[in-house]
């Protein structure tokens, strides 16, 4: 089938307290994991990429691919723009075939914020595709963007409410103490904040900084509103893992389609588990 959009996954998901998975789709092996991930859950997914993984791919690549796989697979498939720093790139991916995007002003003053975001709604809207957005600062690495934790700060409730009303987006994503990147210890997420932001703002909530989050917090998110769940750094690190072991243990071998597939086949295994993780 056609790439489709995330609206009407992350409303189902949101309704019956389950989430769907968005893993970072960095290159064709990714992709490929990811998809074959998914189909042996039998469970819609979201490819996503930042802004610096499609000029790395280059864009017409990553359309060409993404596309091809949702052709393919036999699940729902979605490609999602994840932090989107400006209104020009956000525009640059819905005119490529994006079926998903998100704006992130979190490091603006909150009206401009709202105002930079109230102008991708506007524009995505013409063409049926939902917006996410986010209010408060997760911390860590994303994107070559560093956000150091002690300058992280939470979402307020009551902003989150005015900020998803006004803005009209169909996803929201805040920061309850989940960061970008490794963790260097448990992530303390704070689950009452979260559950008064799920009341305030009434939309699917999203989870940003998921890899290395222990499961029972993430299913506990759950039933705290969270729909989407974002997972990248897992992803990368199993696959240089597996290269890396590959290659210890075959120093001559130059074949890509054989370094690769030991690679491929964890991932595959990896984001099976991750969601069945988000199934209740």
């Amino acid at each position: 089938m056609p790439l489709v959009t995330t609206k009407e996954m992350l409303e189902d998901a949101y309704r019956n307290n389950y989430a769907i998975g968005a893993f970072g789709a960095h290159n064709l092996e990714i992709i490929k994991a990811v998809i074959a991930g998914a189909e042996k859950v039998g469970a819609p997914v979201i490819l996503q990429t930042t802004s610096s993984t499609y000029k790395y791919v280059e864009m017409h690549y990553m359309i060409a691919l993404a596309k091809t796989a949702a052709e393919q697979a036999k699940v729902p498939v979605a490609l999602h723009l994840d932090h989107g720093e400006s209104y020009k790139v956000v525009m640059e991916c819905l005119r490529a075939g994006y079926t998903s995007v998100m704006i992130d002003g979190s490091t603006l003053p909150f009206e401009e914020n709202i105002n930079l975001v109230k102008r991708v709604v506007d524009a995505a809207s013409a063409i049926n595709v939902p917006v996410e957005a986010e209010l408060g600062t997760i911390g860590g690495v994303e994107d070559d963007v560093t956000v150091d934790e002690k300058m992280a700060f939470f979402t307020d409730p009551k902003l989150a409410e005015r900020f998803v009303n006004e803005t009209g987006i169909q996803s929201f994503a805040p920061a309850f103490g989940t960061a970008h990147g490794k963790y260097k210890q448990e992530p303390q997420l704070q689950f009452e904040l979260l559950q008064e932001i799920h009341r305030a703002t009434n939309v699917p909530l999203v989870m940003h900084g998921a890899s290395g989050v222990p499961e029972e917090s993430v299913r506990k998110s759950l039933n705290c509103g969270i729909a989407k769940v974002n997972f990248s750094t897992e992803l990368k690190d199993l696959f240089a893992e597996q290269l890396r072991a590959f290659f210890l243990e075959n120093p001559t071998e130059n074949d890509p389609r054989k370094y690769f597939l030991p690679a491929r086949e964890a991932l595959i295994e990896l984001v099976e588990q991750k969601i069945v993780m988000l199934q209740k």
